[in-house]
Formats: C-alpha cells, structure tokens, sequence
C-alpha cells in the first residue's frame, strides 16, 4: 500500500489514457506488476556483473594451482632430502586444497549467480534460522577452506623452524608417516570447525548481496553461539598467521646469522654439501615467508572485520549507516581473501630457487652491462681531456 501511495495520480482522466478503460482494481494490479518487476531489476543489478568476475577467478585459481601442483609433484619425485620432501608434501597438500577450494566454493556461487541470487525473504529466513542446506554447505566449505591455508602454512613454518634451529630434533621427529598424520589431523579441526553450526553453535547466513553465505556477523538477533562461533574463526585464523610470523622470524634470523659466522675456507665435499643444504633452506624460508606475507594481506582484513562486526551486531550498536558500511567491508574482505588461493600457487612458483637464480643473473648481466658502458665513456672523456690539455695537440 505504501508503494501504491507513490503512484497516486492526481491529474486529469485524460492523463492516464492507457488506463482510463480500466477499473480501479486492474490499474492498481497493473501499478503493483510494476512495481515489482522494477524491484526485480534492482535486485538483480548488483548480480549480473557478478558471473563473469566469479567464473574468472574460479578459472584463474584452478589453472594456477594445478600449474604449481604438477611443479610440485615433478620436484617430490627428484627430491632424496627428507627434509625438502617434507616441505614438498606441505606445499603440495596446500595447493591441492587451494585448487577444491576454487571448485567447490566457486560452483555453488556460480549456481546463486545463474538463479538471479536469493530474495531478501528468502534470505531473511535464513538469518532467522531456518534452515537452508545449499547456503549450509556454502557458508561450511568457505570456513573449511579458509582454515586450511592458514593452520598448513602455520604447520609448514613451524617445521622449517624445528629443522633450521634443531635439525638433529627434527631429523629424529619428522618423518613421512608423522607428516601425513598431521596433514590429516589438521583437515579433521578445520572440517570439526566448520561443522560447528550444525550442533547450534553459530550459523550461516546469506550475506550482502545474497549470492555467498557465510558465518553470520550482522543480524538484529545475533546470539552468544554466533559470536562465540565468529570469535574461535577470527582466534584461529589470526593465532596461525601469528605464529607463522614468530616461526618464519627465527628462521630467518637464524640462517641470516649461520651465514654471517661462516669464514672462508677450501673446497671440502662436506663443505659444499652444508653449503646445498643451507641454499635449499634458504630457498624454502622465502618461500614460506612469501606464504605468510599473502595470507595475511589477504586474510587478516576479513578476520578483524568479521569480529568487529559481531561485537558491534551483538552489543546492538550499529544503525543503518553503519550495517551498509560493515556489509560493504566484509564483501571487500571475503574477495580480498578469495586472492590467497591464487597467489598461494604463484608464490611458490616464482619464489624457487631456478627462477630466482635467472633473476639474479639477469640482474647483473644488465648490472655488468651498464657498468661497462659507463667505464668505457668515463675512459674516452678522459682520453679526450688530457688531448685537449696536451700543448702539441694545441699546436
């Protein structure tokens, strides 16, 4: 009735020559047929540039980590270090999740894109509790694959601290077998934490502009459960990224300073094996640190705004001003994060020790280059002065 009061002409019958043959009771069923149609073209405008966007990165993230899968796999099969094997498995499991990741996540958007998204009732039901299995399965493979990133880059770092401090410990503790457990154990707390709404501690919801779901952190009745649920996402993703920076730090600092003590001295075969070993550290530390560097540019956003916005959303302090501009940082988040999965793979690739050492020789060939051209026109603006000041040459 509220919209019906808009449209209420007040001009003369022949104003509305289209209509004037009807009754009263078709033109406002006409009015409201428009009405709502226009409502249908607002709610899909925000939707229809969405596919395109979300089909690329979904191709984009699928082909970059299937590229730095079979890197990876080439490299497992060549390695007889155990402790490189280790890392490689590590990084391998990474980008395998990374790649479902991209699929699963990316298919169920697709599919939300391709029905025109969720009406507002519908997602209204689903902030109110009922329940919603695709938004369910949704909104619990973007938590599963969101932790996984972070508790295995988390894990990686840690055993590249163990082996560059205490190498003789880490010899002894980390094995092929202890590895494959621990990758297992850490799928098992992230698919546990994602379950989590399933026993009424949290929810999922739809979130702004109703085509993803995800942990709800803005609704009038947000619970303790869901600030609880928001709160143990947030603390662990943010704990691993932590513990990664102190893990990646000491590592650094301690190849920085096993480097710094080194004194010269002749060829030896031990020698050069220590000096292999360290470089294939070295090599792995980068690769480690570009991890973290990635995760926590992407991530570290989504994380604090999503505890933000609960504590905000449960205390009741957030008006219609404020909800636009929380729904709007979150979306921002949620994409930013949507990143790590593809540059995880591309970290690796261009972080490795070949493309590295290109690098390096490319640099300072065109280093060299320069620094020849220069030498050699400082020689004939010499040459050319002393010519100049020579009293026979002035004669």
């Amino acid at each position: 009735m509220l919209a019906m009061n808009h449209y209420n002409f007040s001009g003369p019958p022949g104003a509305l020559d289209p209509l004037s043959n009807l009754s009263q009771w078709d033109t406002e069923m006409v009015e409201m047929e428009s009405l709502a149609h226009l409502g249908n073209l607002t709610l899909d405008k925000p939707i229809s540039g969405g596919p395109i966007a979300a089909a690329l990165s979904m191709t984009l993230g699928v082909i970059s980590n299937i590229v730095a899968l079979f890197i990876l796999a080439n490299a497992y099969s060549h390695q007889r270090r155990r402790s490189k094997a280790t890392f490689l498995l590590f990084a391998s499991s990474l980008v395998l999740t990374d790649v479902f990741g991209h699929i699963i996540p990316g298919v169920l958007v697709l599919r939300l894109y391709h029905s025109g998204g969720v009406f507002p009732e519908a997602a209204a039901a689903s902030s109110n509790g009922s329940t919603d299995p695709m938004c369910q399965f949704l909104g619990g493979s973007m938590v599963f694959f969101g932790l996984c990133p972070l508790f295995l880059g988390c894990a990686m770092a840690a055993e590249r601290c163990l082996g560059v401090t205490q190498p003789l410990l880490h010899s002894s503790l980390v094995t092929t077998t202890r590895t494959k457990l621990s990758l297992s154990g850490i799928w098992l707390v992230a698919l546990c934490v994602a379950l989590l709404p399933c026993f009424q501690l949290g929810s999922y919801t739809y979130q702004h502009p109703n085509s993803w779901c995800f942990i709800k952190v803005l609704a009038n009745d947000t619970q303790e459960a869901d600030v609880a649920f928001v709160t143990l996402f947030s603390g662990l993703g943010l704990t691993s990224l932590g513990v990664a920076l102190v893990c990646n730090t000491i590592s650094g600092l301690t190849l920085v300073l096993a480097r710094l003590r080194r004194r010269p001295s002749g060829y030896s075969s031990s020698h050069s094996h220590r000096s292999v070993a360290k470089s294939h550290d070295i090599e792995m530390v980068v690769q480690l640190v570009g991890i973290m560097v990635t995760s926590c540019i992407c991530w570290s956003p989504l994380l604090i705004f999503g505890l933000m916005s609960v504590m905000r959303s449960y205390r009741g302090s957030i008006d219609k001003a404020d909800m636009a501009t929380y729904e709007t940082l979150n979306l921002m988040g949620v994409r930013l994060a949507s990143w790590n999965q593809i540059l995880d793979p591309w970290v690796y690739i261009l972080l490795r020790r070949a493309v590295l050492r290109k690098i390096y020789l490319i640099t300072k060939r065109q280093a060299d280059l320069k620094g020849s051209v220069l030498r050699r026109w400082e020689g004939n603006s010499f040459q050319s002065k002393s010519s100049e000041n020579n009293p026979v040459n002035r004669i």
